[in-house]
């Protein structure tokens, strides 16, 4: 069963706890993971893209030269797809990108990244983070101590107060938060380090298990 240190906000070790292996010890599917981003990335497309057809485009509405003894082509409209200034045919249209795959295929791609990240050593587990008031430079030396100044993904249990440090941490462009609840792997994948507060991590290995 895997291990790892709790720390405090001041960086330093106080105990160990052991986590779900079926979550935090699992040999990562990265089908899974793919598959996953990639409905993750589908679904965040607006899809606003439009064009006009010959219906919408402006003008148009006189049959430009009559049907015969021009020795042109017969036309019935200056906006035919074939003109300049004319309506697209088959052009692009508002559409939703979004699809879904299975929930056991999600929850095997969360349980896979997480198991990867505590193999590299890119999860970390604090106590609690306790604000009492909401300044962005008493975070700064929390990430500091942590040793967390990249990229980073704080995980808070759904019953902590965590909206002290919410507001502390909202305006530094290198942080990320959520809930065990709201954990997603777009989330988790683009940041280098993943740090839970102590009940998250128990949540998460009930909830994800």
């Amino acid at each position: 069963m895997p291990k790892i240190t709790v720390l405090n906000q001041e960086g330093k070790a106080l105990h160990e706890i052991e986590l779900a292996e079926a979550v935090f010890g699992i040999e990562p599917n990265q089908q899974a993971i793919f598959d996953t981003v990639l409905m993750q990335r589908a679904s965040m497309r607006q899809g606003t893209h439009s064009v006009k057809t010959r219906a919408e485009v402006r003008g148009g509405g006189r049959k430009p030269w009559r049907q015969k003894g021009t020795g042109r082509a017969r036309q019935g409209s200056i906006r035919s797809p074939q003109w300049r200034g004319g309506g697209i045919a088959f052009g692009p249209t508002p559409r939703s990108y979004a699809y879904r795959i299975n929930r056991k295929v999600r929850r095997l791609a969360v349980r896979s990244v997480l198991s990867e990240r505590l193999l590299e050593n890119a999860i970390v587990v604090i106590n609690e983070i306790k604000m009492d008031t909401p300044k962005t430079k008493e975070f700064v030396k929390i990430q500091n101590a942590l040793n967390c100044t990249k990229k980073t993904l704080y995980v808070f249990n759904g019953e902590e107060e965590w909206e002290t440090a919410y507001l502390a941490m909202r305006n530094l462009p290198n942080v990320f938060f959520t809930t065990v609840e709201g954990l997603n792997m777009f989330d988790m994948m683009r940041v280098s380090n993943i740090v839970f507060t102590e009940a998250a991590v128990k949540t998460a290995g009930e909830v994800l298990a």
